[in-house]
């Protein structure tokens, strides 16, 4: 098989981190719209990643928070968004590098994304791994929780009971 040089599996990363990107910073500047709201789950210990002491040793590995209605300050940069969220009735000011980011979903429109890390956003001991490309779901990453199990703002989600279909950009290369 032929080497990569131009690295189309990058290429594919970052700009879906830039859909992500550019949904985030139309929050910011104008709200969420209509029943829009976003699950964003990240590796807590990233590089780059901020999180409170308390936050880190409730959520040593990931961490899933939930913009919907009581969220604040969400400011997006070229490489990271901080937003503030309560957590058990505690304001916290998070930062969050897009590289550190592992999914995106909103519920309300069945859209989601789920990315590889990228070797910066990868905890300490999995830097050794081989990457695999990024991956694309236009199916949930999980079924949204029923009314009476939707999670308290910025906790996490419980886990899903069924998988979502997800579209491995590797598919479709040939090989």
């Amino acid at each position: 098989m032929a080497t990569d040089h131009i690295r189309y599996d990058v290429l594919a990363r970052d700009a879906l981190r830039g859909v992500l990107r550019k949904v985030l910073s139309d929050a910011a500047a104008h709200g969420l719209p209509g029943e829009h709201h976003f699950f964003i789950t990240f590796i807590s210990t990233a590089e780059g990643v901020k999180l409170s002491p308390r936050l880190l040793a409730q959520y040593p590995d990931e961490m899933t928070i939930i913009l919907q209605h009581q969220f604040w300050d969400l400011v997006v940069h070229e490489d990271r968004f901080e937003v503030g969220l309560s957590f058990g009735g505690i304001p916290e000011r998070l930062v969050v590098p897009f590289s550190a980011i592992k999914s995106f979903f909103d519920p309300s429109v069945q859209f989601g994304l789920q990315f590889e890390p990228s070797d910066s956003a990868e905890p300490p001991a999995a830097k050794n791994l081989p990457a695999a490309a990024p991956t694309a779901a236009s199916h949930p990453l999980a079924p949204p929780p029923a009314p009476e199990e939707q999670p308290a703002e910025g906790e996490e989600p419980s886990k899903p009971s069924e998988g979502a279909e997800v579209v491995r950009l590797d598919r479709f290369r040939k090989k």
